[in-house]
């Protein structure tokens, strides 16, 4: 009985989409960075070839959209897991949390995908509106 009040809770729901649009807004802001030549440099200079330059800012810029508006939420979720898992692992080579070349803020974005992961876009989301799309897909 608690759980279907908890589960009605529109508070809830605001929560929910917050978390994804704070996500979604961090993805994008940092997305548009990607697309100057500058990264180019930068991306070879960490081993990664700069033909990857654009793919790396669409995945998050669009992943990043899907996320703000509630479409898609859990594969956009999934991809940008998986970047913020790159982010640590790959980039800052997970050897400091905090200071310069710090991974804090990677972690909580990756542990903020895995939420919305298992939460899915909530009732304040195109997904919850539309209705026709597939459980998940949404």
């Amino acid at each position: 009985m608690t759980e279907a009040k908890f589960r009605e809770n529109k508070l809830l729901d605001i929560a929910f989409w917050g978390l994804r649009a704070a996500v979604g807004i961090i993805f994008i802001v940092n997305a548009s960075g990607k697309f100057n030549p500058g990264f180019v440099d930068w991306l070879t200079g960490i081993g990664i070839p700069a033909e990857m330059q654009i793919p790396i800012a669409l995945a998050e810029l669009v992943t990043g959209a899907l996320l703000l508006v509630g479409v898609l939420t859990r594969i956009s979720a999934s991809l940008l897991s998986i970047i913020a898992l790159g982010a640590i692992f790959y980039v800052k080579k997970a050897s400091n949390l905090t200071g310069e070349g710090g991974y804090q803020i990677d972690l909580i974005l990756l542990a903020a995908c895995l939420v919305i992961i298992v939460i899915g876009p909530g009732r304040v989301s195109i997904s919850h509106v539309a209705k026709k799309i597939p459980r998940p897909l949404q």
